[in-house]
């Protein structure tokens, strides 16, 4: 009868857990995954407190000629917000990396958020916290940085990149096999 009754309360707590935990967010505010370059740098001008300056903080990247968006907002006393990034592929916005600031919030404070909005992490380590659906990861990365990505752009961008192992990464894998 105890057994049952224990049983009974940690599916309870599942269901629970599951019906009240939050979908994850495709972005912070009004800036999301998806959303093109015009729209995106509308929506930073929005919020002061990303720090964007205007046109000055776009740049291309050297490596695929995609937009990255760098915006500062250290200068800025009240935000909580450091150093942000917004990598667009394919013309639209596929990671959101936002770099708090330390002396404004803790990383403790935001993973104690993000587990009662969203529930326990799907992977958890010493350097970071993961939250995934089918549609976006949501990584909480050590010293303090929120990382929002596009989960079929990422899963594409890695399918295409597929390159062979080089011989020390292959070695390195046979020792940690060989543990």
């Amino acid at each position: 009868m105890q057994k049952n009754r224990f049983v009974i309360a940690v599916l309870a707590s599942l269901v629970s857990a599951l019906l009240f935990a939050e979908t994850l967010p495709t972005g912070y505010g009004n800036v999301k995954l998806g959303m093109d370059v015009d729209s995106v740098k509308k929506a930073l001008k929005s919020v002061p407190d990303f720090g964007y300056r205007g046109e000055r903080d776009v740049s291309l990247s050297p490596s695929n000629s995609e937009v990255i968006i760098e915006t500062d907002a250290t200068r800025l006393s009240a935000s909580f917000f450091d150093r942000c990034w917004f990598q667009f592929y394919e013309k639209n916005l596929y990671i959101i990396t936002l770099n708090l600031n330390p002396s404004r919030i803790d990383y403790g404070s935001v993973f104690k958020k993000l587990c009662e909005k969203y529930g326990n992490p799907d992977t958890l380590s010493p350097d970071k916290s993961v939250w995934q659906s089918d549609s976006v990861i949501l990584s909480l990365e050590k010293p303090l940085a929120l990382k929002y990505v596009d989960a079929a752009k990422f899963k594409k961008l890695q399918d295409s990149s597929n390159v062979e192992k080089s011989e020390s990464e292959k070695s390195r894998d046979k020792f940690l096999e060989g543990l």
